[in-house]
């Protein structure tokens, strides 16, 4: 072995080179606070190993690339593991770094003669950013391209080569394909190759002007090997330890639905380290101030300026008072980042809006999951096209759209977000069921705004009937109004029911007897038969899904509404819904949301 070694280090100096690094003197012996640059060197390299092997298995297209990152976090062998390792130990390197730097700063190793390996670390934290920036967008998901479209949309506003730099960045007028491949060659390729450069570059100054510790000196002397390896070996293992924890508790990199651009995505966020920025620009003073020129003031000028200080601080040190502007300057700007920070996340806490939003896109994540696997794949068209025909997704979001600004799902507008105005018709969760219809029967309860309590029916004929006569009609008829219940409920068809139905054959039976006998609907209602005389909405399939489809179609139809219509638009017959949507919605209100029963099996699947 001795003699293979000597040969390798006749030809290479590896033992020099190795003596050189290894018994570097230390200035006051190990200490704990140079073990950050190690860690970003450890960070760095897990970064680009891993990196290497998701590249391995990712499709850098608009029409592929959530496809592959779908197949990396759930079919992979340990691809999730893979995937959140990378995620996580990004969010490392930017804490590492902030605690690098204020380690620099501290000890006054970015003063003469150590100017240019300072503004090279600077220049590896804005690399650093641009990474998490670029990859930020690479899954390809609503999250990610929400959140890069309000990012590089603050490009457009730079003074007379916005537009144009924007153009640049999209690749295009519009964010497409070229916008993913451009990202993707700038994370895998460009700016990792500026920081190898970088990196080599710091490190070879570093090694020039050595280390510059604080003093008093505390220890003596000491070599690099072993004190420092042993810390900085420790410290390493200590950030792997807490992003395998952080990957495992997270089982991997969060995934959201397809990109659809199509679809506004009210949950987009910068990644928390962006943050302060984010919240920096909603801050009053800068419209107050600047007027239409806060948004440039905000997201260009005031972090030039920062930029600038940062750079400039060597220069400022040489003051007499310098070094203490330095680190005054940069716990301020430390300080302010964090509580814009926790501002930021407080406030997104305490919005109604943004946390519906929020519970609507993990819906959609885990629906999209579901979908899939049920559909034994992805078609062709890819999996964005299993969400735009799933009742589950697109019904919620029609009905906020087209139905939550008179009617409400369970007091909320379908997605979770409440309105202050009071409905104007009725909550429609449910509706079909016995409790709803129960309810609807109920004296005290016909007239709340979950029923008749908001349109003009309040005072009509239907109202009267359960406040006056059908009180007496129950008492008359003991147990016959459940019996009634179930029969007009079993026209729904309602998918929660088939199981039961059988079973209640005899009561629904009875129910269908009572309800053009004893409880005498059949006045004004027609029940399993025409009826040209019939002023009030047929029973006949009732809440059923071909009922629901005219109703909503043409509420203005002789078997509905017909001019008594209370302002229900006629969705098809206007051209506001198509049919195809207008199922969609219908479907997802009746609970006809199983995946199972309404998907093919994929033929031709990713």
């Amino acid at each position: 072995m001795k003699r293979l070694i000597d040969w390798i280090d006749q030809r290479t100096g590896m033992q020099g080179v190795l003596h050189e690094v290894l018994f570097e003197r230390i200035p006051g012996g190990a200490r704990w606070r140079y073990v950050w640059g190690s860690t970003l060197s450890f960070c760095f390299f897990v970064q680009i190993l891993t990196g290497l092997f998701l590249w391995m298995a990712y499709s850098p297209s608009a029409n592929s690339a959530w496809e592959s990152v779908y197949y990396i976090q759930h079919e992979m062998t340990g691809g999730w593991f893979l995937r959140g390792l990378h995620h996580f130990v990004a969010q490392a390197m930017h804490v590492l770094l902030v605690l690098h730097l204020l380690q620099v700063i501290i000890d006054g190793a970015y003063k003469a003669p150590r100017e240019v390996n300072y503004w090279f670390g600077v220049v590896l934290l804005m690399i650093t950013l641009g990474l998490g920036l670029t990859g930020y967008l690479l899954p390809w998901d609503q999250k990610g391209f929400g959140a890069t479209k309000v990012a590089t949309s603050l490009v457009g506003i730079v003074p007379g080569v916005g537009p144009a730099l924007q153009k640049l960045v999209v690749g295009g007028s519009d964010y497409g394909h070229h916008t993913l491949t451009r990202f993707f060659a700038l994370h895998a390729g460009v700016l990792p190759g500026l920081m190898i450069a970088a990196i080599a570059a710091h490190v070879a100054l570093f090694r020039k002007h050595g280390i510059t510790a604080k003093q008093p000196y505390r220890k003596p002397d000491a070599n690099f090997w072993p004190d420092q390896v042993l810390m900085d070996g420790i410290a390493c293992m200590a950030v792997l330890v807490t992003v395998v924890y952080l990957t495992v508790r997270h089982h991997g990199a969060e995934l959201h639905a397809p990109a659809d651009p199509t679809q506004p995505f009210n949950a987009a966020r910068p990644e928390w380290y962006f943050l302060f920025l984010f919240e920096f620009l909603k801050l009053d003073f800068l419209t107050q101030w600047f007027g239409h020129h806060g948004e440039l003031v905000g997201a260009i000028l005031i972090p030039g300026a920062v930029m600038g200080i940062l750079a400039a601080m060597p220069f400022i040190a040489g003051w007499r008072l310098g070094h203490r502007f330095n680190l005054g300057f940069l716990s301020v700007l430390l300080l302010g980042a964090a509580l814009l920070t926790v501002k930021s996340m407080r406030s997104d806490a305490s919005n109604p809006g943004f946390q519906a939003a929020v519970a609507q896109a993990r819906t959609e994540a885990d629906r999209v999951v579901t979908l899939i696997k049920t559909a034994g794949g992805i078609p062709r068209e890819g999996a964005a096209a299993l969400l735009k025909q799933d009742p589950a997704i697109v019904g919620p979001r029609l009905f906020a759209q087209h139905c939550a600004s008179c009617h409400r799902y369970g007091g909320h507008d379908g997605q979770g977000l409440v309105s202050s105005e009071p409905p104007s018709a009725p909550d429609l969760k449910d509706f079909g069921s016995a409790a709803w219809l129960r309810g609807l029967l109920t004296p005290s309860q016909v007239t709340n705004l979950a029923y008749y309590g908001g349109t003009k029916f309040k005072t009509g004929k239907m109202v009267r009937y359960v406040q006056e006569k059908l009180p007496k009609l129950e008492a008359k008829h003991p147990g016959a109004l459940e019996s009634l219940i179930e029969a007009v409920v079993a026209e729904a068809d309602l998918p929660v029911n088939r199981a039961a139905a059988e079973a209640r054959k005899p009561l629904i039976e009875a129910g269908r007897v009572a309800v053009t006998t004893s409880f005498g609907c059949t006045d004004c209602h027609a029940f399993r038969k025409a009826d040209d005389d019939a002023t009030a909405p047929t029973l006949t399939g009732w809440a059923s899904r071909e009922w629901m489809v005219r109703l909503v179609s043409d509420p203005t139809h002789a078997d509905f509404y017909g001019q008594r219509n209370d302002r229900m638009p006629s969705y098809l017959k206007d051209g506001r819904l198509s049919e195809r949507e207008i199922g969609l919605v219908v479907d997802w209100i009746r609970g006809d949301t199983d995946p199972a029963a309404r998907l093919k099996p994929v033929t031709a699947a990713r």
